[in-house]
């Protein structure tokens, strides 16, 4: 490149970290209070918050990069254009390609990262997002204990804790198999979550196991220490069981048909595997777009909004088009051809309007 060509690459370059920046950030704020319920239902700490919420940055990112390359390059060049700086371009005898090429230049790169994304980091982080979700949810601690409530995680246990004091429980009241012959109530001044034999339980001190024997007489019995057994209320999920979007490209395409779940979904794989690796030509097809938006006329003092809400209107109805075909693949897998004639018809088509029927930039300035 020319340094005519590298400034131009710049100053696009700039415009989409900072539009990809700042529309990230606004999708992160919904993506958090969509997850506020980690924190309130589950009781986890804000550092589980703020991890869950930064892994599913790289799937934002994958989403937003090519309307980001759209708006950069049409705000980027609409600024050359008021500056005069492509009028200079074109004094200086630099075609219509050769000033577009840092962009198409900057698009491809955007889209070999945007691949990248797709293929390693979004499964990667999808993944843990998965398996720290569900390892909060199956909190046996935090899903027991509500300190001045009454919790009922079983139907047949309810617990109480007064109060909680660091790792251990004051006031407790644990029932046991609740309405049935051989109930019992447990009532102890403090306890607390231990494991025994990798087991969760709870130990509790000086206290009362109360329980109604075969006549109906309360029986009651004082102890100093009694374990609890939890595992028979434990939540067991088991291995997680992964979706689309978080299986890697060959997880993708070789799934496993001893699986019934897996050749149940084979179609939605498929699906998803040739959404991963076509979606980023979007990211070129949407440069070009913003491109033509403002480089595919006549010069003009009084500007491009015209052509910049049509070319913003056709933006908006590629990624439609896009999305609505990789809907439709999840369950017809023919119309994954689709999804990549859609993205290389408007490569294709954008190009030759914008390099081929005029070869050079017009720039007779109009009043």
């Amino acid at each position: 490149m020319n340094q005519v060509q590298r400034y131009l690459f710049n100053r696009v370059l700039r415009s989409v970290l900072i539009i990809v920046g700042g529309l990230t950030v606004l999708a992160i704020l919904a993506q958090g209070l969509s997850q506020t319920d980690i924190i309130v239902d589950n009781r986890q700490g804000a550092l589980t918050f703020f991890k869950i919420v930064a892994l599913g940055v790289p799937q934002i990112v994958a989403l937003l990069t090519p309307m980001a390359m759209f708006v950069a390059t049409i705000w980027a060049l609409n600024r050359l254009h008021r500056d005069s700086e492509i009028v200079v371009a074109q004094a200086a005898g630099m075609t219509r390609w050769q000033v577009a090429s840092p962009i198409v230049r900057l698009a491809v790169l955007g889209a070999v990262v945007h691949l990248g994304v797709n293929l390693w980091i979004q499964p990667s982080a999808q993944r843990e997002m998965r398996a720290t979700i569900s390892e909060a949810r199956a909190d046996l601690a935090s899903s027991l204990v509500r300190p001045g409530q009454f919790t009922t995680p079983d139907a047949n246990l309810t617990v109480f804790a007064r109060e909680q004091d660091g790792p251990d429980l004051i006031g407790v009241q644990i029932s046991e198999r609740i309405g049935q012959p051989d109930a019992r109530d447990y009532l102890a001044e403090r306890g607390r979550f231990i494991e025994v034999d990798g087991k969760p339980a709870i130990v509790m001190f000086n206290g009362q196991i109360h329980q109604l024997d075969q006549n109906g007489a309360l029986s009651i019995l004082n102890f100093e220490q009694s374990t609890f057994d939890l595992t028979p209320f434990s939540r067991e999920d088991g291995k997680l069981t992964l979706k689309a979007s978080d299986r890697f490209l060959h997880e993708l395409l070789f799934i496993d048909r001893s699986s019934y779940n897996e050749r149940r979904n084979e179609v939605e794989f498929l699906a998803e595997a040739n959404s991963r690796l076509s979606s980023p030509l979007i990211s070129i097809a949407m440069a070009l777009l913003a491109a033509l938006a403002v480089m595919g006329g006549n010069f003009s003092r009084r500007g491009y909004a015209r052509r910049i809400v049509i070319a913003s209107g056709g933006a908006l109805l590629l990624i439609i088009f896009q999305l609505s075909v990789q809907s439709q693949s999840g369950s017809a897998p023919m119309m994954n051809i689709g999804q990549w004639i859609v993205p290389l018809a408007a490569i294709g088509g954008l190009s030759f309007v914008l390099f081929v029927s005029g070869n050079r930039i017009k720039g007779a300035p109009k009043t």
